[in-house]
This record gives C-alpha cells, sequence and structure tokens, in this order.
C-alpha cells in the first residue's frame, strides 16, 4: 500500500503525483433540480491507492462516487471525469466496456434473487467480456473462495446472511477484473456481526494494492486500510489528507464536529 504525506485541502491529494491517476474529477457539479449536490470537485486518484470518502448524511459522498461509474450525470457545465485518462463515455458499449473497469459494490448487494452464487459473479465475464462458461466459472470459484464463500457457490443470494452476500457482491465486482474498486457504503445494511468480515476482505484487497474509493462510516477501516481521507460536506471537499492527520488534527471545523460526534459513539 501507498504511504503518503498531507496536502492541503482541495489539492490533488496526498501521493497524486507519484503514481498514475486512475480517477480524475475536474470542475465536477452536480444538481438535482435546485439542489446542488456536488460542488466544484476536483479529484485525482492514483493508481494503487485507498481513498477514503467520510462526512456527514447529505454531504454528497455517495453522489460523487456514483458519478465515476456514470450511475449519476453530472451537470454539463466544462466539469469531466476521467478513467485512466479517457473521458467518460455518454452510453452504449463504451460505458458498458467502463463499467467493466470500474467496479461498484453497493450498500444494498444488488444480487440477481433467482440466479445462483457462482452466476451471479459469471453473468459479468461471459456477457461483457466473452469468457467461456468453463473459464468464468473457474475464476468466479477462485474469487469466492478467496472471499470465503466458494462452500455457497451453488445457493441462491437469500440462503446467504448479509455479509456473505456482500462478500459476494464484492467477488462479482472482482470478477470483471477493474482497474478501480468503488464501494458505497458497502457495510451500512449489514448487522453489526456481520460488518468485520467484509472488512476484513476489503483490507485484504488494499493491500493487494487495489485501487479503492471507499464512501464508509466505518473509522477504523478509515484508518488502518485507508492511503487517504476526503473529507465532505454540502458537496463539497473540504479535508483532502492522510488518515493520520485527519483523525489527529482535523483542520475544518465541520470535520472537527463531524469526528466528535462519530468517535463519541
Amino acid at each position: 500500500m501507498t504511504h503518503t504525506t498531507s496536502e492541503p485541502a482541495g489539492a490533488a491529494g496526498p501521493a497524486a503525483d507519484s503514481a498514475r491517476p486512475l480517477v480524475q474529477l475536474e470542475n465536477v457539479n452536480k444538481h438535482f433540480g435546485p439542489f446542488q449536490a456536488l460542488t466544484d470537485i476536483n479529484l485525482s486518484i492514483p493508481e494503487r491507492q485507498v481513498a477514503i470518502v467520510v462526512g456527514p448524511s447529505g454531504s454528497g459522498k455517495s453522489t460523487l462516487c456514483r458519478t465515476i461509474n456514470r450511475l449519476e450525470t453530472i451537470d454539463d457545465d466544462g466539469g469531466r471525469i476521467l478513467i485512466d485518462g479517457q473521458p467518460l463515455p455518454q452510453e452504449g458499449k463504451e460505458l458498458a466496456r467502463l463499467r467493466a473497469e470500474v467496479g461498484m459494490v453497493f450498500q444494498s448487494f444488488n444480487l440477481f434473487a433467482h440466479k445462483s452464487i457462482l452466476e451471479n459473479v459469471t453473468l459479468g465475464p461471459m456477457k461483457v467480456k466473452g469468457l467461456k462458461k468453463a473459464r468464468a466459472e473457474k475464476e468466479a470459484m477462485e474469487l469466492l473462495e478467496r472471499v470465503g464463500v466458494g462452500q455457497q457457490a451453488k445457493k441462491l443470494p437469500a440462503q446467504l446472511s448479509g455479509g456473505q452476500q456482500q462478500r459476494v457482491a464484492i467477488a462479482r465486482a472482482l470478477a470483471m477484473r477493474p482497474k478501480v474498486l468503488l464501494f458505497d457504503e458497502p457495510t451500512s445494511a449489514l448487522d453489526p456481526e456481520m460488518v468485520q468480515e467484509v472488512l476484513d476482505v476489503m483490507v485484504q484487497l488494499a493491500k493487494e494494492g487495489m485501487t479503492m474509493v471507499v464512501v464508509t462510516h466505518e473509522m477504523g477501516f478509515a484508518r488502518k486500510a485507508g492511503d487517504r481521507v476526503i473529507f465532505m460536506a454540502d458537496g463539497a471537499i473540504l479535508e483532502d489528507t492522510d488518515p493520520e492527520s485527519f483523525f489527529t488534527a482535523p483542520q475544518h471545523e465541520r470535520a472537527k464536529d463531524f469526528l466528535g460526534k462519530i468517535l463519541a459513539h
């Protein structure tokens, strides 16, 4: 994992110059009607970095995450998002190809209820990447073993615990061999005893050098696995620094207030 140094809020962020930028947001704005969800977002996330996005509810964290693979479109005002140097495509096959490179793990798993665990993981590689069934199943089983649910391959999602389903969702995202993985509150729908099993998988991915953007309330994970903490409030990035600096010496009053509340629990 990369170890980083702090930079002032709003800068390109720690270690942004030391590795190839995989995700770049330039002057990104997003409105939902009159409500501005994102305001002048500038962000560069280099290869192999684990960027943790934190902030109060309604701060724009999930919207930011969803714009990176175009689940949310951004305002048409000159802002842009690049993935590995390429602008986000508008629609069609190019967009499908992009989504193969930008894996997403959602809060609510989003598994196909009527398909087995194995089928859930093989579907993308077979449909989008044209893998033959035998190879897709071999790779899927390796991934399911890697996240600790290999023995559940023949079951339907409803037969698994929430923690197991989320680990399947991670395996499904990895099956596409993405360049970057986005996690949108991946543990918030889980019972407390299942949170750690999912975080353990994510910590391992971080150690293996996966580029990750993680929206989360899990501050222990942010400290342990993050290279960088991006603090958002009211749709803007207020702090962008290394975890140690953020947790021990937050600069912005909103960040101090947020940490005071969240760490008091």
